[in-house]
């Protein structure tokens, strides 16, 4: 077990998995995670926000678990409106990374390029361009239908 780290990155649950969005600020973090949380709603899967733009991340039991940073939990910023509550989990289990980078992701990535280390746990990792629509990418990721990509 590790102490707590405070990363820049915004956390939402999905069903029982937890996402955390990383990139620079500015770069749709919080878009996204509020786009899924509304997708995920319509298909009826359990979605709340855990953390926005600041989550405290700490190994335990060989998991990566997030929480929000207790001066900005159950909020979240809407550009151009500013920050709002919104019903929040107070931790989850991460089982997904997503990095938000300007530039497009290679269309077939290296193996090595789908996992990433957090606290020391291994995760898989999707890197997406900002403003991609990510819902289908996650929820497969989610559903463990890509665990194993066609490589050859």
């Amino acid at each position: 077990m590790s102490l707590p780290d405070t990363i820049h990155a915004t956390t939402i649950a999905l069903g029982e998995a937890g996402i955390l969005i990383r990139g620079e600020p500015g770069s749709g973090k919080s878009s996204l995670a509020r786009q899924l949380l509304g997708d995920a709603r319509a298909l009826r899967i359990f979605s709340l926000l855990v953390a926005d733009d600041r989550t405290r991340v700490e190994e335990r039991h060989g998991r990566l678990v997030a929480r929000a940073v207790t001066a900005v939990a159950g909020c979240i910023e809407i550009r151009g409106i500013g920050i709002v509550r919104r019903a929040a989990e107070p931790a989850v289990v991460v089982r997904l990374i997503v990095d938000l980078s300007e530039g497009a992701p290679e269309r077939l990535p290296e193996r090595t390029e789908g996992t990433v280390a957090v606290c020391g746990v291994l995760l898989p990792r999707i890197r997406a361009q900002t403003g991609a629509n990510l819902t289908d990418i996650v929820m497969e990721h989610i559903g463990g239908l890509c665990d194993a990509p066609v490589t050859e």
